[in-house]
């Protein structure tokens, strides 16, 4: 889990630019949009959309932005369909691929052509379900008010599994049926999230030779930029080296 909480550390930094913001502000408005679809547009009512509405602040999304994307969601949702792609980078590296999209021929063509055009095959769905776990991950801010001591009881307590501190970031993990609890007791203890959600977590990685991996991360990237894809997951270990060669 540590590669993962550092990459997820480092992504939040790479993300502080402004065409990246851009395209995260992007994600965020069509995961607002197909929970509104899904759930009503009261956050109060609708678990999905008060977690859409919170990554959307963690990423300083401006409020008029949020209610915007709420409001124009009823009429917008239907034309969003929700799927997911299974395959492998090159070295037998396992790719999860989440997209929202209004039009299932362009991005069934996108990530073929991603997938070939890096050397990878696309699979069929759930080929490689069994090589990640859906996780709870939170990422909060470690601020002084913090007493970790006492923080790390309460949140075991209410089902985390693993908390790691990278860069005065704290990402805390959790099983998939203790999301819920973990995200109430955050709440409870008033402490903002940055950023949470429930996400696909490789249950082995594979560690390969810095140019090796460096390649395979151009392939991430390019699905991270196409404007389809949610969400990317991947099994390459995300080592120091690589990290230092892609800064």
């Amino acid at each position: 889990m540590s590669g993962h909480s550092k990459w997820s550390t480092i992504k939040r930094k790479k993300g502080a630019a402004d065409a990246k913001r851009s395209k995260m502000f992007s994600k965020i408005v069509k995961e607002i949009t197909i929970a509104v679809k899904e759930g009503g547009s009261d956050p109060e009512a609708n678990p999905r959309l008060r977690l859409a509405v919170n990554n959307a602040k963690g990423v300083n999304m401006p409020k008029d932005n949020i209610e915007r994307a709420i409001s124009k969601a009823d009429k917008e949702g239907d034309n969003l369909e929700e799927m997911t792609f299974e395959g492998y980078a090159p070295n037998g590296v396992a790719v999860f691929v989440d997209c929202l999209t209004d039009n299932k021929n362009r991005t069934v063509a996108r990530v073929r052509a991603i997938f070939t055009k890096y050397n990878g095959s696309l699979g069929t769905n759930g080929s490689l379900s069994f090589l990640f776990e859906t996780k709870g991950v939170f990422t909060i801010s470690a601020t002084e008010n913090i007493d970790m001591d006492e923080f790390e009881l309460e949140i075991i307590d209410s089902g985390a599994e693993d908390i790691e501190i990278e860069e005065g970031i704290i990402t805390i993990t959790s099983a998939k049926e203790d999301f819920g609890n973990v995200q109430k007791k955050l709440d409870s203890m008033g402490i903002e999230m940055e950023n949470a959600g429930l996400q696909r977590i490789p249950n082995d990685t594979k560690s390969l030779d810095v140019d090796t991996s460096l390649k395979i991360m151009k392939m991430i990237d390019a699905f991270e930029e196409d404007d389809d894809v949610q969400n990317v997951y991947h099994s390459l270990e995300i080592t120091d080296e690589v990290i230092a060669a892609m800064e």
